[in-house]
């Protein structure tokens, strides 16, 4: 039991290590000697958990998009309206983001590079379904503007990493109001005009 504990901590240190070098140093200035050597086990060690640094990199967005999703859908209701379950997802993400900055900047960073696989984004897309199938409850009820899943997250979701990522800088802080009007800013840019 001991020795199967060690193993996962050695793969969650690689994990750790692996979120905190792509986020100070970016993917291409992450080398696998780095990770190990902030991971504190051997180069030889990353290969008993991974293949390669492609499959680290992926394996580490996957498994950090099913936190996110996990934490974003916790509290929501599918029986809700679409913009209650909007407001309710909306605002856990903005949550996760304030809270989890290391994991949601590793997120950010992978959403803008082509180091992750497709297969990869795939599987993180699925993480993403209840929002999916809420935005097209959202189309067909006349709610949601019809557009692509990919532009309404670009507009309604995207933003957050920039505010979180501005805040991290020093150079803007969410408080309550600034939450409430990105999350009515999200919601204009989705919802029909009537």
């Amino acid at each position: 039991m001991a020795k199967l504990q060690k193993s996962i901590d050695k793969r969650n240190a690689l994990v750790k290590a692996t979120i905190e070098l792509v986020n100070n140093n970016g993917f291409h200035a992450t080398p696998m000697s780095k990770i190990a050597k902030m991971a504190k086990v051997s180069p030889a060690t990353i290969y008993l958990y991974f293949q390669n640094k492609q499959d680290l990199v992926n394996q580490t967005y996957i498994e950090v998009k099913a936190k996110y999703t996990d934490y974003a859908f916790e509290t929501y209701d599918e029986n809700t309206s679409v913009e209650l379950g909007f407001e309710v997802i909306w605002k856990r993400i903005a949550d996760f983001k304030l809270k989890d900055p290391e994991n949601s900047m590793f997120l950010a960073q992978c959403d803008n590079t082509p180091m992750i696989d497709e297969p990869s984004r795939q599987e993180g897309i699925k993480h993403l379904q209840p929002l999916l199938d809420l935005w097209n409850r959202g189309k067909s009820e006349g709610i949601i503007k019809p557009m692509s899943d990919y532009i309404l997250y670009a507009y309604a979701i995207n933003p957050l990493s920039f505010l979180v990522i501005s805040q991290k800088r020093g150079v803007f802080t969410l408080d309550k109001t600034h939450i409430e009007e990105a999350y009515q800013s999200a919601w204009n840019s989705i919802k029909v005009c009537k």
